[in-house]
């Protein structure tokens, strides 16, 4: 029997591509991780083999466009259940109950740290943080490694307010995700992923804004030509 040395190269090919692309995050690293990835992204593929369409499309909109703006009015979603957290309690904006999630999570950090996590300028980061610690929701102290830098850390009484509201933060959590099943949403974080990573190194660079858009093209964008 002779040896079918292209079915070979490909098979080589496809483990190579589900290698470097799962990276042991959403399918085992073994055989039945390997069939699994294939049926899956075979399923993925036969969707995207009908043809896509979205609002203007005939009028040229372009994908990204799309994404644009979806991503914009997800979040904008997502704030709008978030207030159904709030109402009736204590706290004043969304971002007051993440940063205490954020806290409770991954313990005590610098102010610099807690803001940039939630991707916030320094100004706005700073009142929140204050109105946190006014509250005696969080606890400031100052850093023994950088005396010019001060640590936070959630207190009992953070602790316990979050607790008080973490179901209803739950239920907002899962809303917004909508009707999506599992596999959808196993096939949304892998996207959603990869796309955070992108921007999370180029946000993590400080980029003076005049100098943005050009050297994000150039530089982190591929060409189409």
């Amino acid at each position: 029997m002779s040896t079918n040395y292209d079915l070979i190269k490909k098979v080589l090919e496809l483990l190579e591509h589900f290698e470097s692309n799962n990276e042991g995050e959403f399918y085992s690293s073994d055989l039945d991780g390997f069939k699994s990835w294939i049926l899956h992204n075979d399923s993925i593929e036969k969707q995207h083999s009908d043809e896509v369409s979205w609002e203007f499309k005939e009028q040229g909109r372009s994908p990204e466009s799309v994404i644009s703006t979806m991503l914009t009015h997800l979040s904008k979603y997502a704030k709008m259940y978030s207030k159904s957290v709030i109402l009736d309690s204590p706290f004043s904006t969304q971002e007051e109950f993440i940063y205490l999630i954020n806290l409770k999570a991954f313990g005590t950090m610098s102010k610099m740290e807690l803001i940039r996590m939630n991707i916030q300028d320094k100004p706005t980061g700073i009142q929140i943080i204050n109105r946190l610690i006014k509250q005696g929701w969080v606890l400031q102290t100052n850093s023994e490694i950088d005396k010019r830098s001060k640590l936070i850390e959630i207190t009992s009484k953070g602790k316990d307010l979050l607790e008080e509201h973490m179901l209803k933060i739950r239920q907002a959590t899962k809303i917004v995700s909508g009707d999506l099943s599992l596999r959808e949403k196993l096939e949304l974080i892998r996207l959603l992923t990869k796309l955070t990573s992108f921007h999370r190194e180029i946000y993590s660079m400080n980029i003076d804004s005049k100098e943005l858009l050009c050297k994000v093209i150039s530089e982190y964008i591929p060409s189409t030509n």
